[in-house]
C-alpha cells in the first residue's frame, strides 16, 4: 500500500512543478508543446523500445492480459456509443475520449505499483504491452487518419500506423524481447538516457497545462465524469468480472488484475491529444481526476481482495 501512495505522490510533485514553473513564468505554452513533441517522437519510442525488449514476453498470454483485454473492450465500447449516439463526437474526440477511459498509466505508476503493493513488477507487463503494440498504434492510426485528414485507404493507415514512432519504438522492441537478444552497452546506455526524459517530460508538460489552459471541466459537462466513472468503476469492475467469473482467478492473481485496470489514464494521452490537437481538455482533465480518484480504488481493492 505504501507503495502505491508513493507512486502517486511521484507523480503529483512532478506535476506540480510543472504548473509551478508556469506560474512563474519560466515557461508557456509554447514550452508545454516542445517538451510534448520532445516525449512524443523522441524520449517514448526510446522507453518503448528498452521497456518492451527487457520485459518476458510470455506474460502476454497470462490471464491478466484476458482479463485487461475484456474491461478495455467493453469500458471503450459503452464510451463510444455514448459518443456516437449522444454526444456526436468527431473520430478523433471519440478515440481521445476512448483512451481516456482504458489506457492506464501502467509505466510510471504501474510497476511501481506492481512491485510495492503486488510484490512482482512483472504483472503489469501484460497490460503495458497490449497499450503498446495494440491500443497506441491502432489509436493513432485513427487518429493519422481521421484527424490529420491522411487518405489512401487500408495501406495508407497501416504504413502510418508502422511509421509512427511509438509504434516503431514498440515493434522494435519486441524484436528484442523474442530474440532474445541484448543491445550492446554502447547503444543501450544512451537510448537508456533519452528514455529517462520521457515521463519527466510528460509530467511537465502536464504540469504546465494545467496551469496555463483552461480550467478543469471547462466546457466539458458530463463528458468529464462519465469518462471518469468508466474508468475508475466500470473497468476495474469489468475486469474482476472477467478474472474471478470467467477464468477464476483469486487472490493475488485476481488483485493484480483488479488493480492493473484501476490505474488511472497514463500522461500518454494528453501528449497523444495535444500532438493532434483534439481532445486535449478531455484528456488533461480525465488523467488528473482519475490520477486522484484511484487512490481509494486501490486501496480498496487491494483491502478487500488482498489473501
Amino acid at each position: 500500500m505504501l507503495g502505491a501512495l508513493t507512486g502517486f505522490a511521484t507523480i503529483g510533485i512532478v506535476i506540480a512543478v510543472g504548473a509551478l514553473v508556469a506560474h512563474l513564468g519560466l515557461f508557456d505554452m509554447q514550452a508545454q508543446t516542445m517538451l510534448s513533441r520532445l516525449a512524443f517522437f523522441v524520449a517514448s519510442p526510446a522507453l518503448m523500445l528498452l521497456t518492451i525488449g527487457e520485459s518476458d514476453v510470455a506474460h502476454v498470454l497470462s490471464a491478466n492480459l484476458v482479463a485487461s483485454v475484456a474491461s478495455v473492450v467493453v469500458t471503450a465500447s459503452i464510451l463510444l456509443v455514448i459518443a456516437r449516439w449522444r454526444w456526436r463526437m468527431s473520430a478523433g474526440e471519440a478515440t481521445i475520449g476512448a483512451l481516456s477511459t482504458t489506457y492506464v498509466n501502467a509505466g510510471n505508476l504501474g510497476i511501481p505499483v506492481a512491485a510495492y503493493v503486488l510484490g512482482d513488477a512483472s504483472l503489469v507487463a501484460p497490460t503495458l504491452l497490449i497499450q503498446l503494440l495494440v491500443m497506441a498504434p491502432l489509436s493513432l492510426a485513427i487518429l493519422d487518419r481521421f484527424v490529420r485528414g491522411g487518405g489512401g485507404g487500408v495501406r495508407r493507415t497501416v504504413l502510418g500506423a508502422l511509421s509512427n514512432p511509438l509504434t516503431v519504438g514498440s515493434l522494435l522492441g519486441l524484436a528484442l524481447g523474442l530474440s532474445g537478444w541484448t543491445l550492446p552497452e554502447v547503444i543501450h546506455a544512451p537510448l537508456d538516457l533519452i528514455a529517462q526524459m520521457a515521463v519527466p517530460a510528460m509530467l511537465l508538460a502536464y504540469g504546465i497545462a494545467l496551469r496555463l489552459g483552461p480550467g478543469l471541466g471547462a466546457g466539458l459537462g458530463r463528458k468529464l465524469w462519465v469518462t471518469c466513472s468508466l474508468k475508475l468503476l466500470v473497468q476495474p469492475f469489468v475486469a474482476y468480472a472477467a478474472g474471478h467469473w470467467i477464468l477464476g482467478a483469486s487472490g493475488a492473481p485476481l488483485l493484480a488484475i483488479v488493480i492493473t485496470a484501476a490505474l488511472p489514464t497514463a500522461q500518454n494521452i494528453f501528449v497523444y491529444a495535444s500532438r493532434y490537437d483534439v481532445g486535449t481538455a478531455l484528456a488533461r482533465d480525465t488523467i488528473l481526476i482519475t490520477t486522484i480518484g484511484s487512490v481509494p480504488v486501490i486501496l480498496t481493492a487491494t483491502l478487500l481482495l488482498s489473501p
